[in-house]
């Protein structure tokens, strides 16, 4: 049975032709001209991925893939939007996202990004093991949740898959090009965003972040952790 993927999006135009894009590759394609009418469909409906424009009437495109996250909806959502700034990428890859796209796009390359981001979904729920322990911290692969010596600690999207980078590779060197290729793919976004992940992660979960125990520094590298 072919993948199902809901296109939201206000332009008739762009939706006709992501509608187009997503059955050329053999995929079903729903689509709905606003965020309102996804977030209803959302209620009783599942879908293998979505894609969500930005600026749109009513509900935006960020607001929207916050409240999906919100209600723990873990459906992979690429933003396809014509904001190309570094923060509008940086801000929606925090809010939730998986990936960001900006218009006009590559037909061919939006393309294999649906189709490899669904089956990277996939092999993370088919992982054996939902829990992984590594010092005082635990994390539930099912509900994407971390804890530290019990207590949950809330993680951003972006924060989230970083520290189950970490944790799935104690003592592992990871330098920033490795962070950015496992983690961000290929979404275009500021050469600080590293920097700047790595010291909300510190402020979330180190008892000093100014002395960091658990993410550490390996100068002229990148990053290790150590439990």
């Amino acid at each position: 049975m072919a993948d199902h993927i809901l296109i939201v999006d206000d332009d008739a135009v762009v939706l006709g032709l992501l509608s187009k894009v997503i059955r050329s590759n053999g995929l079903n394609a729903e689509a709905v001209d606003s965020a309102e009418k996804a977030l209803e469909l959302l209620k009783d409906h599942t879908y293998d991925l979505i894609l969500m424009d930005v600026n749109m009437r009513g509900i935006d495109g960020f607001t929207a893939v916050e409240n999906i996250r919100s209600k723990g909806i873990r459906t992979p959502i690429i933003i396809v939007s014509g904001r190309k700034e570094d923060f509008d990428t940086l801000y929606g890859l925090d809010v939730g996202a998986d990936d960001y796209i900006t218009k006009p796009f590559n037909p061919v390359t939006l393309g294999a990004k649906v189709k490899a981001l669904i089956r990277r979904s996939r092999n993370t729920l088919a992982e054996a093991d939902p829990i992984i322990t590594a010092g005082p911290f635990t994390y539930n692969t099912s509900s994407l949740r971390l804890y530290k010596n019990g207590a949950e600690i809330s993680l951003s999207a972006k924060e989230n898959a970083m520290m189950k980078l970490f944790i799935d590779n104690v003592n592992r060197i990871f330098s920033k090009d490795m962070l950015y290729d496992m983690i961000w793919g290929e979404a275009v976004i500021d050469e600080n965003a590293i920097m700047v992940y790595i010291s909300r992660l510190r402020q979330k979960i180190e008892d000093n972040p100014a002395a960091p125990k658990y993410i550490q520094n390996v100068r002229g590298i990148g990053y290790r952790f150590v439990v």
